[in-house]
């Protein structure tokens, strides 16, 4: 283990002061021979946990690999990520969950939690190993069909009730099919028209969402809401919490600032699964992200090969990336607003989705005696992303030539750095 002195950070945005690290954790006093970083004028947090990742191995590995993508979240500040199921083979088994978690033990960057299927190879009609899964090695708490929509109520309902036995969660991927379509891929509205491109309107996430919290209610499990991306979920959530149902939900950075007048060009890179909105839609959200009825941002880091996103706009794979870019983007658009605040930040980035995926060790306070997983970043710091700089395999980055204010500087897992002035350690 490493033994750190980290002078002159401040911690959550507050006083300058040195943190101390030993043995993997934090503690009251310098140890000997300890490595001294240079912290001042930083943020120190808790480190971040990422609800929403795909990693896209095994299957695709030309998009991205487990490693590559531990490296994006490294250096985007992340100690702990989720990776979705929809691999090949999907992770529906206990035994592909396994290997998920070996693969994120072997890179050793982040701790890599596995998402579990919900249904059978992603195909709504029959659930998978929710149970052998939740007893694995790999301790399955969050599961999730994302790409696909639990569309069928009653596969949904008994999801709910059989994750309620070992207090796990359902995430919702809240889609309807029926009013989206097959070739939804930009909000549906006057642009869309003039576009000419197939319209997604945005009851078609809402009426999911309501029947959601209400089977949530029925069955009284956790339900998860992916992704939110329009005012009528904020406002549905909203009502959910004040009648006391067991429903969290996350905004990606993207839907916090991207908003759908950047399809005018028809650029691909643009194209993603809930489909970027009006400003109206992005205000709600913002809103509901800072009075905590949205509890956590999640990236929806989706990597694609050059050849599965450079086609005409309908045709083009749905996602953009986001891990490296998470905190510069929530930093400029809610941090240096005045809307959050740095311990706003820790927890809807970390404390949150800790909590809501179950992972101990993850998103705690920095008082001594906690796992020494942070966060250190510049807020001052000035970012032009650049797309071919990504630690990622793929390249589909919305944020290219981006000016973004707030950058990671350092990352520390278990007391070990994996980021040092902002590159791999």
């Amino acid at each position: 283990m490493t033994a750190l002195v980290i002078k002159g950070a401040s911690p959550l945005g507050g006083e300058p002061r040195d943190l101390y690290v030993d043995n993997g954790v934090l503690v009251g006093e310098a140890p000997a021979g300890a490595r001294v970083i240079d912290a001042e004028g930083l943020v120190a947090l808790p480190g971040f946990v990422d609800l929403h990742t795909h990693l896209r191995e095994p299957g695709r590995e030309d998009a991205e690999t487990v490693l590559t993508g531990s490296r994006a979240a490294a250096l985007g500040g992340f100690t702990a990520v989720l990776a979705m199921a929809n691999t090949s083979p999907v992770t529906d088994t206990a035994e592909a969950a396994e290997r998920v978690l070996d693969l994120g033990r072997l890179a050793g960057l982040v701790d890599v939690q596995p998402v579990g299927a919900v249904t059978h190879g992603l195909g709504g009609q029959e659930l998978a190993e929710l149970g052998l899964m939740a007893r694995s090695r790999a301790r399955v708490r969050v599961f999730s069909d994302d790409g696909r929509c639990v569309h069928d109520a009653r596969v949904m309902r008994r999801a709910l009730e059989y994750v309620r036995a070992f207090g796990g969660v359902i995430s919702q991927h809240s889609q309807d099919p029926d009013l989206a379509g097959p070739t939804a891929c930009c909000h549906e509205g006057e642009l869309s028209g003039r576009l000419g491109l197939p319209g997604w309107p945005g009851i078609a996430e809402e009426t999911i969402v309501a029947r959601d919290v209400m089977l949530a209610r029925h069955t009284n499990s956790r339900l998860h809401v992916a992704h939110v991306s329009t005012a009528g979920s904020v406002e549905v959530l909203r009502w959910a919490k004040g009648q006391g149902i067991d429903v969290t939900a996350e905004v990606t950075p993207h839907h916090l600032l991207l908003t759908a007048d950047l399809l005018r060009g028809y650029d691909p890179v643009f194209k993603v699964n809930p489909p970027l909105r009006p400003d109206e839609d992005v205000a709600a959200l913002r809103d509901a992200l800072a009075d905590g009825t949205i509890d956590a941002v999640a990236t929806d880091h989706a990597p694609h090969a050059r050849h599965d996103k450079e086609h005409a706009f309908v045709d083009a794979a749905f996602g953009m990336l986001g891990l490296e870019t998470a905190l510069s983007v929530v930093s400029e658009v809610m941090v240096t607003s005045g809307a959050m605040t740095w311990s706003d930040v820790a927890r809807v980035m970390s404390q949150n989705p800790a909590r809501i995926a179950g992972l101990d060790g993850h998103g705690g306070t920095l008082a001594v005696g906690q796992p020494a997983n942070l966060t250190l970043v510049d807020p001052a710091a000035v970012v032009v992303v650049d797309r071919a700089a990504s630690a990622s395999l793929s390249r589909n980055n919305p944020w290219h030539e981006r000016k973004l204010t707030g950058a990671v500087v350092a990352t520390v897992l278990r007391g070990v750095p994996t980021v040092l002035d902002g590159g791999l350690a």
